[in-house]
């Protein structure tokens, strides 16, 4: 194992006995006979773990405790004492010990605390890492942009990271507004602490007051038991408030008074709890409308409202199409094993062409229907789905009055090439049949426009 441990014992025997029973073990060992040696060989050794006695002549266990906190804070200390002086171990447990063990040792208790506390740095280690990932995925700087609309908001999103003031996201479904409060919360002074998730239109009303606040055992029937409520798993971090405008109005009266009062009690419960979580909301709704018909609070409004952020939908933004395309191709490539290089420029045309009412969340799944069906290491044409040269078609009608003549005859075209293939089962000698028109000059069409 590649964790060092410190023995620290003035008795000769008990020092070698537990310095080789941990190294039978699998773990790199030092020994130190005096507490001076051991915090020489702190120093100059990356330590993870001291077993240390209590009683040593010249500085006591508490002492040496403070002295190897000092010189590396991460090193977890476990002390070993006499059952007289359990009492003495405890209140070391205080000051930063990580556990303590009686005398005469019980190798295997002794061996469960070690693994125990290796546990514990491997997690600690495990969350830093995911953490330092998370900021740099999500981070205003991580975030795919290519559009003045997207950096825009984006500046918006850096400007306000470090600030504790509540944001108001607002967009179409599917823009990225989760993505956006990510870089807000991961972009700032907070991003080491939660960054906690509730979608106000997936619970019913019944159920929201608890998830935000928690509720006490009792509190109604069938809560058996105590629950925190994601105000306090989000304390010191952020809590993201998605579709805030699906929130019935008896519950933003009390969302209204923890954003004023930043105090909140669990149901069932007259404790105030302080409530030290940065708001960020989002909502595909209008709140102003709303504000208008009575159905959202004109004062919650301007609460949440503080600093507004509008993604626009991806139809406004098509410099963002190819980049965010290119990466979903990466991604779903890697996941399904597959060698795609990239996509084709007819299929790249046509990509660029839809109007996606889904918008980014749409573009994701057409790329990843299409990199799940290609059998080529490029994305053609006659891997996106279907919807998309249909979505065209109807957006570029040739009926449409601000379309030119040569626009609104190769619509009509590809109109009938489309109808004609799905007549034919998508058979291209029957497609061509029903056209009255050779094979061979319906894979001139198609190649013309792209529908290969």
């Amino acid at each position: 194992m590649d964790y060092t441990i410190l023995v620290v014992e003035d008795e000769t025997v008990q020092l070698e006995s537990l310095a080789g029973f941990l190294a039978k073990q699998g773990y790199q060992v030092l020994k130190a006979a005096h507490p001076e040696n051991a915090l020489e060989t702190v120093r100059e050794n990356a330590v993870d773990i001291v077993l240390s006695d209590f009683k040593m002549p010249g500085m006591s266990g508490v002492e040496l405790l403070e002295a190897i906190k000092e010189i590396n804070p991460s090193v977890q200390v476990i002390i070993m004492t006499a059952y007289g002086t359990v009492e003495s171990a405890i209140e070391a447990m205080k000051l930063g010990a990580a556990d303590y063990i009686t005398k005469p040792i019980d190798l295997y208790r002794l061996q469960v605390l070690i693994r125990n506390i290796v546990e514990r740095k491997q997690l600690v280690s495990e969350n830093r890492l995911l953490r330092q990932q998370l900021s740099e995925r999500f981070s205003v700087e991580g975030i795919i942009s290519e559009s003045s609309g997207m950096s825009l908001v984006l500046n918006i999103a850096g400007r306000v990271a470090d600030s504790n003031a509540s944001v108001l996201i607002t967009g179409e479904t599917g823009t990225g507004k989760e993505l956006i409060a990510k870089s807000v919360h991961f972009s700032g002074s907070r991003h080491d602490q939660p960054f906690v998730a509730v979608n106000c239109a997936a619970l019913p009303d019944n159920l929201l007051e608890s998830e935000l606040f928690g509720h006490e055992k009792g509190a109604y029937t069938g809560a058996d038991r105590q629950r925190k409520g994601r105000f306090e798993t989000a304390d010191g971090g952020t809590l993201f408030i998605d579709e805030v405008g699906e929130i019935p109005l008896s519950l933003q009266v009390k969302l209204l008074r923890v954003l004023q009062e930043k105090t909140f009690e669990r149901i069932g419960s007259n404790t105030p709890l302080k409530a030290n979580a940065r708001i960020v909301a989002a909502t595909n709704r209008d709140l102003e409308a709303m504000v208008r018909e009575g159905t959202f609070r004109q004062d919650l409004f301007y609460r949440l409202n503080v600093v507004s952020i509008r993604i626009p939908p991806l139809r406004e933004r098509r410099e963002d199409i190819p980049p965010l395309a290119e990466l979903f191709v990466r991604r779903f490539a890697s996941e399904n094993n597959k060698r795609i290089a990239g996509i084709s420029r007819e299929a790249m045309d046509t990509l660029m062409k839809y109007s996606y009412p889904g918008n980014v969340r749409e573009l994701e799944n057409i790329i990843q229907q299409s990199v799940v069906l290609s059998r080529g290491e490029t994305i053609m044409v006659n891997d996106l789905p279907v919807r998309v040269y249909e979505g065209i078609q109807n957006a570029g009608s040739w009926q449409s009055g601000s379309a030119s003549f040569t626009e609104k005859v190769e619509a009509f075209e590809r109109s009938l090439i489309l109808d004609a293939l799905r007549g034919a089962g998508q058979v291209q000698t029957r497609a061509a049949e029903l056209l009255g028109i050779s094979e061979r000059h319906l894979r001139y069409k198609l190649k013309k426009y792209g529908m290969k």
